[in-house]
């Protein structure tokens, strides 16, 4: 960010401290007397399991032939627990019986911080809204397979799965 996004004056590096500890540098507005610290936006990601931690559910959005994790924004004043039950429900139709986070990574191409959990629900029935153009219930060796390869969906899942056992009831 090099300008101020209130009054558009050119933004200066300084010395920001917090409790009287420096933080570091960072953008300041001359004008406005104020930091102007950077923006992102976050996101929920999912690796979705049945019922028993057999399969995992992946998709294919927006006319590209390759699969994804369900994933979302996060609304303004929404919380990540609410974002991945609403984005679960609006693109599955499904609802989570259990969740736990997983990890979180930036992607930069949208410069977006994802927060990834793994998700349980109850059944295999799922109905897609517009947004999802494929979905299917893979094994999870056949998820691995199948996956979007050096992706942030693949690195999610691989993770995931290593996790499966202590979610077991």
């Amino acid at each position: 960010m090099k300008y101020c996004y209130v009054c558009g004056e050119k933004l200066e590096e300084k010395e920001c401290y917090n409790c009287g500890v420096l933080d570091g540098l960072f953008p300041f507005c001359p004008k406005c007397g104020e930091f102007r610290f950077p923006f992102f936006n976050s996101a929920v990601s999912m690796v979705i399991f049945n019922a028993d931690y057999s399969k995992t559910l992946l998709i294919k959005q927006y006319g590209r032939d390759f699969n994804i994790l369900v994933a979302g924004y996060v609304n303004k004043g929404e919380t990540l627990e609410a974002a991945l039950n609403r984005e679960l429900k609006e693109e599955t139709g499904l609802c989570a019986v259990e969740y736990k986070f997983n990890k979180s990574r930036y992607y930069e191409k949208s410069n977006s911080l994802i927060n990834n959990f793994i998700v349980r629900v109850k059944n295999e029935e799922f109905i897609l809204n517009a947004e999802v153009d494929f979905a299917k219930w893979y094994t999870l060796d056949e998820a691995k397979e199948a996956v979007y390869k050096n992706s942030l969906a693949e690195y999610f899942l691989n993770l995931a799965t290593g996790k499966i056992q202590p979610l077991s009831v």
